[in-house]
């Protein structure tokens, strides 16, 4: 895995217009279209790559698969997490995160997903804070393989006004009675679009009808006078870790 990179994406400290900023404040989410350049977003391509086919070693990145649904017998990767600490170039991946919450952030987590083809939904409307401050997540498609449609299972995000708490139990799914206050909206995204959202947003994505899998780049930021909380992941992986630091013969779940 490379440990060179050339810039910091993006360069620009508040990339995002007040307009944007003015709906973030009313509905905990935005979808900042044209977010990184096409130059960028094509090194950003060339890191996720180098992610799926960088060597497996126990303490480093954190791979997870999943049993293909296409061809039997094979595992493909599901997720990724934990890999800006050995990547220079993610490691440096700056966002909007530090404008929208308004001081200095951290990273609390990194995750790498792949919706595999044929891949059913996820049916959890959840929210993203187990535990910990509250954050302000960013997701976008990697590159242009991973157009976030609502075919192949894009984001859906609440179209209620911004949520000033948590709705449910923390490591639960949302019940059909507490989500009877919105709906969920389909947010399709292209390469170089980031969607930003806080942590209190219900959001979930359908299933994937295509025949291509569909990436996605998560980054979790919390602000840093809340402190740096990188470790409540690392104690969850303990939980469920990796695949190639299971013990063969054990059985692995993680509480949500």
């Amino acid at each position: 895995m490379t440990e060179t990179v050339q810039t910091t994406l993006p360069a620009t400290e508040e990339p995002l217009p007040p307009e944007g900023l003015a709906q973030y404040a009313r509905t905990g989410w935005l979808a900042a279209r044209g977010f990184y350049t096409p130059e960028e977003t094509a090194q950003i391509s060339r890191w996720t790559d180098e992610l799926t086919v960088a060597p497996e070693i126990p303490g480093r990145h954190w791979v997870y698969r999943e049993d293909s649904l296409l061809r039997e017998g094979e595992r493909v990767i599901r997720r990724i997490e934990n890999f800006c600490p050995f990547h220079e170039g993610f490691d440096r991946l700056t966002s909007a995160a530090a404008q929208l919450q308004g001081g200095p952030v951290v990273l609390f987590k990194e995750k790498a997903t792949s919706r595999c083809p044929v891949a059913p939904a996820s049916n959890r409307i959840r929210t993203s804070r187990p535990a910990g401050p509250p954050m302000c997540r960013s997701s976008s498609p990697p590159s242009s393989a991973s157009t976030a449609t609502k075919g192949n299972g894009c984001l859906r995000m609440s179209d209620a006004p911004r949520f000033a708490g948590l709705i449910g139990d923390k490591w639960h799914p949302l019940t059909a009675e507490q989500m009877t206050s919105f709906a969920l909206t389909d947010v399709p995204t292209e390469p170089g679009d980031v969607l930003f959202f806080d942590s209190y947003v219900p959001h979930a994505s359908g299933p994937n009808l295509t025949s291509r899998a569909r990436r996605i780049l998560y980054l979790t930021y919390n602000l840093a006078s809340h402190g740096d909380h990188r470790a409540l992941p690392r104690r969850q992986a303990r939980q469920l870790p990796a695949d190639i630091e299971r013990i063969p013969g054990r059985e692995y779940k993680f509480k949500v």
